[in-house]
């Protein structure tokens, strides 16, 4: 059988819940999915980092989009 869930309720600004909604949208998952994945996420980080103090600490580098290459230059010759 399925496994058991627990409901949370979390409350954030408007803006965010906006934002993380088009970004359940555009990867074809509901906002409670995305949130659920992101907080898993977030909590495995946070039991890495051993304090919320040093979790946000760290930065993420933002990546530079590497420019498409087109379809013949992938082709191996």
């Amino acid at each position: 059988m399925g496994e058991w869930k627990a409901s949370v309720t979390v409350r954030v600004n408007p803006a965010l819940r906006a934002e993380l909604w088009q970004f359940a949208t555009r990867e074809r998952r509901s906002l409670g999915n995305i949130g659920a994945t992101l907080l898993e996420w977030a909590f495995e980080q946070l039991k890495v980092a051993g304090s919320t103090e040093r979790l946000l600490q760290y930065k993420i580098r933002q990546t530079v989009k590497q420019p498409e290459r087109s379809g013949a230059a992938r082709q191996k010759p």
